[in-house]
């Protein structure tokens, strides 16, 4: 699988409520125990123990996503974790998950533009089973090329499920193929037809060699497990997995400062228009990156955001209106997207996304939506350690995209000191003219009237 649509994302838009606001009553929960270390081949290890359940979630971290592809190549991340499922040499094809659910548990991976995360949650005492399957298709993935052929053709017919034939499912792939000209964040992690039909068994055998190697893996084990034995059991089977003897490659073109505004009108088989305006923004972890999450909630997420009050409820231009700042392991952008309404001018709604968010420069956030936003971060922040797996994923995203697992625990007093002078000073930052880009989507057939296209 890969990281969430923009599509559900338009319709969590549609289907959001607002929030009960309440004053701050965030209570910082406990931080997370855990014991970091690294084995002699490389591979990090984190163990998190914790005896409130008889269970225990292990995820295994590969630093490796669509943004390592090589050009001509996109998808081929997402491809190679379908691949992973296919036998190792002491584990027949899709006998990985079944004997996880033959005791009681369960498997799944997912990938994303910076890492691809394979995790099993199962009883406790079903830990070295765990290990061992993971660290056997470490160490000796079968591959072959009737599978490889098999497996291509199923992620194309995801791709056409999830993007192709889903309204407005290519919107997030325009945004960035609009909005990047370098990075390769300009391809989506599904990769493109084209793309994956090119690719060959002997790209699968290099991607495997170069990125599924234990100097670029970190194992994150979460629950009822015993930290002396966890630790011998990874050296078991996890420490046995040799290197590959050759650096993992961090050669990411990166995207040059964009000096001018960009406008471009499409066409998309859609009902409706829609209009985006982006910024290029920051990288996760950075300082800025915390205000821009506030700015993101007041500005984009919601029902009660200023967004969708403004064009859907009071100037009544779109049927809907959200956006995200996508925060990641290297600089991305902030989005808002209007889909417009019939009759409507996609101009007035791009001028009308603008105006919010230059409002954002020359206006400071109530003190309200502010309190509003930490309440929404405090709840999810404590909600996101209800199970191991959260827990684990917490753990994990620290420790492998921001280098530093402390943050796990450290972003929680970030966010209760900002202040509407920090959201205000990023505005200023990044939502700048020379900084935006604005897109048109027009609907490729004329059986939808419309106002004035897009400048």
């Amino acid at each position: 699988m890969i990281g969430r649509p923009l599509w559900s994302l338009l319709a969590a838009a549609l289907l959001c409520t607002a929030l009960t606001i309440h004053p701050s009553a965030a209570v910082r929960p406990p931080k997370l125990p855990y014991d970091i270390s690294t084995l002699p081949n490389g591979l990090t290890l984190i163990l998190s123990e914790d005896h409130s359940t008889p269970i225990v979630h292990l995820q295994v971290w590969y630093h490796v996503g669509s943004k390592n592809e090589r050009p001509g190549r996109t998808g081929f991340a997402h491809l190679f974790e379908h691949m992973m499922f296919k036998g190792s040499r002491n584990v027949p094809p899709d006998e990985h998950t079944s004997k996880i659910a033959a005791v009681g548990g369960q498997a799944n991976a997912y990938t994303t533009d910076d890492e691809t995360v394979f995790w099993e949650t199962l009883p406790s005492q079903y830990l070295p089973l765990a290990m061992w399957l993971e660290a056997d298709r470490m160490a000796s993935l079968r591959i072959d090329k009737s599978t490889f052929t098999h497996e291509r053709e199923v992620v194309k017919e995801e791709r056409r499920l999830r993007v192709d034939n889903q309204p407005y499912g290519r919107l997030g792939e325009i945004i960035y193929e609009q909005s990047f000209t370098t990075h390769p964040y300009k391809h989506s992690a599904i990769g493109s037809m084209i793309d994956l039909e090119a690719a060959s068994i002997d790209d699968v055998r290099d991607f495997y060699q170069t990125y599924y190697v234990p100097q670029n893996a970190t194992v994150v084990v979460v629950g009822d497990i015993d930290m002396a034995q966890a630790k011998a059991l990874a050296m078991q089977y996890f420490g046995r997995v040799p290197t590959s003897g050759r650096p993992v490659p961090r050669d990411i073109p990166q995207e040059p400062p964009q000096t001018v505004e960009r406008r471009v009108t499409v066409t998309a088989p859609w009902p409706l228009p829609a209009v985006v305006v982006a910024y290029h923004i920051t990288y996760d972890g950075h300082p800025d990156s915390y205000p821009l999450h506030i700015a993101s909630k007041v500005l984009s997420d919601g029902q009660s955001s200023r967004i969708y009050q403004s064009l859907v409820y009071e100037k009544q231009l779109a049927v809907s209106a959200f956006g995200e700042a996508r925060l990641i392991e290297d600089p991305n952008m902030f989005y808002a997207v209007a889909i417009v309404q019939a009759g409507q001018s996609p101009a007035d709604a791009i001028d009308a996304l603008i105006a919010e968010l230059d409002r954002l420069k020359t206006e400071p956030v109530t003190e309200h939506e502010l309190q509003r936003t930490k309440n929404q971060f405090a709840r999810d922040y404590i909600l996101g350690r209800e199970s191991n797996q959260q827990k684990a994923l917490q753990l994990g995203h620290a420790a492998v995209l921001h280098g530093d697992i402390t943050t796990a625990d450290g972003e929680f007093e970030i966010f209760e000191h900002i202040t509407a002078a920090d959201v205000q000073r990023v505005a200023n930052t990044y939502f700048t003219a020379d900084n935006r880009t604005v897109i048109t989507i027009m609907p490729s057939t004329p059986s939808v009237s419309s106002g004035a296209s897009g400048r």
